[in-house]
């Protein structure tokens, strides 16, 4: 998950997500890859992420355990792997800043007076 770099900001993470343009792509399912992804992720940012992008049906606390559940790992994985932003703005949840996201690519770039 992205964070915000601004200089003096304590606050940045998670940054707030308005999506304006979503796309949608099947892709492989690979659970061994999402065994491996699962510890790296925020789960309360990424449940209230995937929510906003309208993927609904993920749990909202999570165990290791429930990496044995296929019901679950297929949840995961679509809300992880298949839906795309691909215009939008992550906005500071501190400052309000707002950083584009224009083909799918979050535009993270400071300006000079936030370095």
């Amino acid at each position: 998950m992205l964070a915000s770099n601004i200089k003096g900001v304590k606050n940045g993470f998670p940054l707030r997500l308005e999506p304006k343009e979503l796309e949608t792509k099947e892709v492989d399912f690979n659970p061994d890859f999402l065994k491996r992804m699962f510890p790296k992720i925020e789960w309360v940012a990424f449940r209230e992420a995937a929510a906003i992008v309208n993927v609904q049906g993920l749990p909202a606390s999570v165990t290791t355990e429930m990496l044995e559940d296929e019901g679950f790992l297929k949840a995961f994985h679509h809300a992880l792997l298949e839906v795309h932003v691909q215009e939008g703005r992550l906005i500071c949840p501190e400052t309000g800043r707002a950083f584009e996201i224009n083909k799918g690519i979050p535009n993270m770039m400071l300006n000079e007076d936030e370095c």
